[in-house]
């Protein structure tokens, strides 16, 4: 379909064919406004408030503390790792519930580097999410001995990845979707790449889990770790999850010994014993209120097809570039034309990228910013509309066309983005 032939009538034709269709009542979104920023906090599942209130008012309410038992809240972090890993390409008992994306990198990078003793170095690139990078410079300060990160340029091609790898790499982490761009890594080629060189491979999952197919044993992946706030719809600060392949689950050590992660938490020990399987990545006690709204979100997931949502997936964005490109001076797109190569969302740069964004949010499109110059759009087929994309970028032609972005109260810096 080319721009000549596209107008709000024909999306609204589609929207009524579309096989999605029926989950966009399922969330609560707000009126007269266009959600795209599903990438950074999806919308919340109705089904969270009544699931929440049961939980606040009957479970921690009346039933107090036997909840734990009755109302399994024990179980949360496995019941709902499992669910999530049928996402992902887990078998059960290879994913849990816990703490959030930074934590679980810690864990799985230190537990990484071990299982590699003599080869100190842990391969990434510069435009990584840059919690990720903290991480690895910590512990590679924490463990000393020569151990440093390695930095690859932004966007590097898998044969840059691969040229990098040699026999002193111990950890190649990597975020399958990028951040900035969505631009997607050949998880199938990188990982057995970095294994051809005998080393282990960390993929962050933060902008793939829930928005396209991700199949980690497939793969032949070795850890995993991905938040559950963006296209899961967890909410604020939803826990976070951890993979770790089965082959390696009785022979690493994580540095985060919590009593959650022991084999017998309530035998109250006064020495540490690792858990068997992936609930030794467990560490503090799981925040249950968090973990019952995720539950939500991913029960709702797992009613829709990934194939489904990842085609319409790459409809929404192609047709976001196509109209933007064909109206919307002065945007450069900075995400992969090539959809195969491009996750749920588009990036373009622009001098004035926060002014922009902020206008945009005043009028009723959310998408968010991203220093220097991105302005980043989201699209989670679950409850956006070809409609939604058509009516954003008509406002997006309209503020560029009056420059009604650039008034001050526009310029002024919040403190997110």
């Amino acid at each position: 379909m080319s721009t000549a032939t596209i107008d709000r009538q024909a999306l609204l034709a589609r929207d009524a064919t579309d096989p999605l269709r029926d989950f966009r009542a399922r969330f609560a979104l707000p009126e007269g406004v266009i959600y795209l920023d599903g990438n950074s906090l999806g919308a919340r599942p109705r089904a969270v408030s009544e699931r929440l209130r049961q939980a606040v008012e009957h479970e921690w309410g009346k039933d107090l503390i036997r909840s734990w038992n009755t109302a399994g809240w024990i179980d949360l972090p496995q019941r709902v790792g499992d669910k999530i890993g049928t996402l992902i390409g887990a078998r059960a008992g290879e994913t849990v519930l816990a703490d959030s994306t930074s934590v679980n990198l810690f864990k799985v990078l230190a537990a990484a580097v071990g299982l590699r003793p003599g080869r100190r170095r842990i391969v990434s690139q510069r435009d990584n999410f840059p919690t990720d990078l903290y991480m690895a410079q910590g512990l590679a300060a924490f463990l000393g001995q020569g151990h440093e990160l390695v930095l690859l340029p932004d966007e590097p091609d898998a044969e840059t990845v691969v040229a990098a790898l040699d026999d002193d790499t111990a950890v190649l982490m990597l975020t399958h979707v990028n951040y900035r761009t969505g631009r997607i890594h050949d998880m199938h080629r990188l990982t057995e790449a970095a294994h051809a060189a005998g080393a282990l491979v960390i993929w962050d999952l933060a902008h793939s889990a829930g928005a396209l197919p991700v199949d980690l044993n497939a793969a032949g992946a070795d850890f995993a770790v991905g938040c559950g706030y963006k296209y899961l719809n967890g909410g604020p600060g939803a826990p976070a999850f951890v993979w770790v392949a089965g082959q390696h689950q009785a022979g690493f050590a994580q540095p985060l010994s919590g009593w959650m992660g022991h084999a017998a938490p309530f035998a109250f020990d006064a020495d540490y014993r690792p858990a068997e399987g992936i609930a030794r990545y467990l560490c503090g006690t799981p925040p249950v209120l968090g973990a019952t709204a995720l539950e939500c979100g991913v029960d709702l997931m797992l009613d829709a097809d990934m194939s489904v949502i990842r085609e319409k997936s790459v409809a929404l964005t192609s047709l976001f570039i196509e109209l933007v490109e064909a109206s919307c001076p002065g945007l450069e797109l900075a995400s992969p034309r090539e959809a195969a190569m491009r996750g749920s969302q588009v990036s373009f740069r622009h001098g004035h990228g926060y002014a922009l964004m902020q206008a945009l949010i005043a009028r009723g499109v959310i998408g968010d910013f991203r220093a220097p110059d991105i302005v980043r759009f989201g699209f989670t087929p679950l409850y956006t509309s070809y409609c939604d994309v058509w009516d954003a970028v008509q406002i997006i032609a309209g503020l560029i066309e009056t420059g009604e972005w650039d008034q001050p109260q526009f310029h002024a810096r919040a403190a997110v983005t």
